[in-house]
């Protein structure tokens, strides 16, 4: 493959694209408009590798979630990035999510995920002392990482495989042509065979340029997080996660410790009011323009707006967020939570206001759009790099 091929994104999930094609023999140019690699959603989330429990048997994430794992596994090892498996209990609270929990570990066998076990209310307190709950799903390989570690090593991959990474180029125009793509960088002006886009929160922004906007809109939604301060650190020993609402991709406010050590506490779901609106503060009115103009942020709202209030109000009022921490580790105080920053998550929303639950990757001649990558998007990052590279070479 002797192409030149243009990457738009510098996330863990476009530095993993880029990597690929690099080692098949591609000159790969990566664009972002950054001055750092994994500056957006590869550099603010948890850390959290996931073992594929949650997702639909046969579907993109499900498959390529099992999948990347061990190509992550494999790559961390290989360049001596911290992995470590700390495991992860879903717990049940009340007996009315025991049939939610047995549905988890259904489909945790059904995806191949080992060492799944179902605890009762004693043997979970085994993997987590300081944890209550009627019962639990325990998912002993699943592991936390430094995600921005990971993207970093990336960008060197591709720039010893003869690739370049060009930050501080924002994409601001796009051509196809009947021999390739026509981009505009920044101020410089490039030419690729092909264009592979990754770009996150811009992702419609991106598809627009190339006049391919689609049924899909990215929603940003802000996920927002307290830390453990001192010793509340040590009531968590690994990941403490909560039967998820089979309504929403989202699961709900949980326990991480991180490889640094620190313990996170959330994250929630609010409307963001801006692409990259991770305070309140951050407003943008071009931005919430397309997003309220969008047909479907507004069925979304009106389904499910009950929902939204709640996470709105548990955005402001720290007992809100402190009371659904201790539905599982119930010794915690107000005083043991302190805000840190949180992140945004691009959830592509559909026109009837449809959460897009799987992957999406659109072709479009030259073009390749990934419209929506979220959760457990940078664990199966290396994974969706090669599911990628197959439409390339088809």
């Amino acid at each position: 493959m002797s192409e030149r091929i243009g990457v738009i994104g510098a996330g863990i999930l476009g530095l993993a694209v880029a990597r690929e094609l690099a080692a098949r023999g591609a000159t790969v140019t990566v664009l972002d408009k950054e001055d750092r690699v994994a500056a957006h959603q590869t550099g603010r989330n948890s850390g959290v590798v996931h073992a594929g429990i949650y997702y639909a048997p046969g579907s993109l994430k499900a498959r390529l979630c099992r999948t990347g794992v061990a190509l992550l596994r494999e790559y961390c090892a290989e360049h001596r990035i911290p992995y470590e498996e700390v495991g992860k209990l879903v717990i049940a609270s009340s007996s009315a999510e025991r049939a939610g929990l047995r549905r988890i570990a259904e489909r945790a066998r059904e995806n191949g995920v080992p060492g799944i076990a179902e605890l009762d209310a004693l043997g979970l307190r085994e993997i987590e002392p300081h944890a209550v709950g009627v019962g639990a799903v325990h998912s002993p390989h699943t592991a936390i990482v430094d995600f921005p570690a990971v993207a970093r090593r990336l960008a060197e991959d591709v720039k010893e495989l003869g690739g370049s990474v060009r930050l501080g180029h924002p994409v601001r125009a796009l051509r196809e042509t009947a021999s390739g793509v026509q981009v505009l960088g920044g101020t410089t002006k490039f030419t690729f065979d092909r264009l592979v886009a990754c770009a996150g929160l811009g992702s419609d922004a991106v598809a627009k340029m190339g006049g391919h906007a689609g049924d899909v809109r990215i929603i940003p939604f802000r996920g927002e997080y307290y830390k453990l301060a001192g010793g509340a650190k040590d009531l968590v020993r690994g990941l403490v996660y909560p039967v998820p609402d089979p309504r929403y991709p989202f699961l709900g406010v949980h326990l991480t410790r991180r490889i640094d050590g620190e313990v996170l506490v959330g994250p929630n779901a609010v409307l963001a009011l801006a692409r990259e609106g991770y305070t309140w503060r951050d407003v943008s009115a071009s931005d919430l323009r397309e997003i309220l103009l969008w047909p479907g942020t507004r069925k979304l709202a009106a389904q499910h707006w009950r929902t939204g209030v709640s996470e709105v109000y548990g955005s402001l009022v720290k007992n809100a967020f402190l009371k659904a921490a201790r539905r599982y580790v119930p010794t915690l105080t107000s005083h043991d939570l302190v805000r840190t920053p949180g992140g945004v998550r691009a959830q592509a929303v559909a026109r009837d206001g449809g959460l897009v639950d799987d992957f999406v990757v659109d072709v479009h001649g030259r073009v390749i759009l990934v419209r929506n990558a979220p959760s457990p998007g940078a664990t199966s990052s290396l994974a969706i790099a090669r599911h990628i590279i197959s439409f390339i070479s088809a």
